[in-house]
């Protein structure tokens, strides 16, 4: 879309190729403080000791709250339309990173 079609209030978004690829992660650790939220994805896979961290995305509160909502709505439509996502137990990955959330 050329910037002379783009209407007010509307933004232009670019995806190159390669983030278009995107990144898998099975595994999301959870920090915060008190001005931001950081998540970072992580990729584990069987009989390998180390896992590294793929990508980080930093948010202030207010843009993680509105993610949260946003997967939330995301979610639900998802399941009308394929059914209910089964939430399988997973053993616990013993991870040393101090306080943390995971997802």
């Amino acid at each position: 879309m050329s910037d002379n079609n783009q209407q007010p209030g509307q933004i232009n978004i670019e995806l190159d190729e390669k983030t278009a690829e995107g990144i898998y992660s099975n595994l999301a650790i959870i920090n915060h403080s008190a001005s931001e939220f950081v998540l970072d994805f992580v990729t584990l896979m069987p009989g390998v000791p180390k896992a590294k961290v793929k990508s980080r995305i930093i948010l202030t509160p207010q843009h993680a709250k509105r993610l949260l909502k946003a997967i939330g709505e995301n979610i639900h439509r998802y399941e009308l339309a394929h059914g209910e996502i089964k939430d399988t137990d997973q053993p616990q990955v013993p991870l040393n990173f101090g306080p943390t959330g995971q997802a």
